[in-house]
């Protein structure tokens, strides 16, 4: 849709509670060379018979095995709330473990990590409250919301994933990764506000700035055009900037 740019294999993670599906046409937005996949964490979507995991670093564990072999050439991360969370995460098993890094990393609707946490428990939430909180967010169906058989379909997910988000805490101690990081987030967004996502700054060395729209946790639900064409640029541009440095 944005004309060419090199070829990326760009992996999309989604958010808490959810699966691919909210993404499932992002590949056909974005350009046509690039090999964009939408996974699923275990027990979501097409991995729905999996166990859950509600540990940051294992689910990061768990993509860096089931993606051996495809995190090579020009990839990058994309990931929308708990997404971000496992994309940083990712990012940072594969620096320690000597691995090929991203070319790129974008961070959307999560803030920057704390020692201490968000201070949340909303995984513990009474079902009313819960459900008032998710409606308040948007991104989830609101027939799951209003029907009890669904809402007890998938509240299990959802309380695992925040429950993952909620109790993950940074490791201390690392130095500011070297990927070229751009954040995204909403003006609206009840559940982070822009300050916080801004101190994401802290935490590359080469920041793409903050990047808001108009709207609230889902900010790109009802259109994501406008973020996939910033997507496009920012990916572009940390590949233009490689290719700019590495030896010929």
């Amino acid at each position: 849709m944005y004309g060419t740019s090199g070829g990326l294999r760009l992996f999309v993670f989604h958010h808490a509670g959810g699966s691919h599906l909210l993404y499932r046409s992002w590949p056909g937005l974005l350009p046509a060379d690039w090999d964009v996949r939408l996974l699923d964490a275990p027990g979501r979507g097409r991995l729905s018979g999996e166990p859950p995991l509600d540990d940051a670093r294992r689910l990061a564990r768990f993509f860096l095995h089931r993606l051996e072999g495809e995190l090579s050439g020009p990839f990058a991360f994309f990931g929308h709330s708990m997404g971000a969370l496992v994309s940083y995460e990712l990012t940072r098993l594969l620096a320690a473990e000597g691995r090929d890094l991203p070319a790129w990393l974008g961070l959307s609707a999560r803030g920057a990590p704390r020692p201490q946490g968000d201070g949340t428990r909303r995984h513990a939430l009474p079902d009313d409250e819960l459900r008032a909180h998710l409606a308040a967010m948007g991104g989830t169906p609101l027939e799951v919301l209003q029907d009890a058989d669904l809402w007890a379909m998938f509240a299990p997910a959802i309380r695992n994933d925040l429950r993952l988000v909620e109790n993950w805490r940074p490791l201390p101690g690392l130095a500011p990764l070297p990927v070229p990081t751009a954040v995204y987030g909403g003006t609206q967004d009840v559940v982070v506000a822009p300050p916080r996502l801004a101190q994401w700054a802290e935490h590359t060395e080469r920041y793409q700035g903050l990047h808001l729209f108009d709207g609230g946790h889902f900010y790109f639900q009802p259109d994501p055009v406008p973020l996939l064409r910033l997507v496009t640029r920012h990916a572009t541009a940390a590949l233009e900037e490689a290719s700019a440095v590495r030896p010929s």
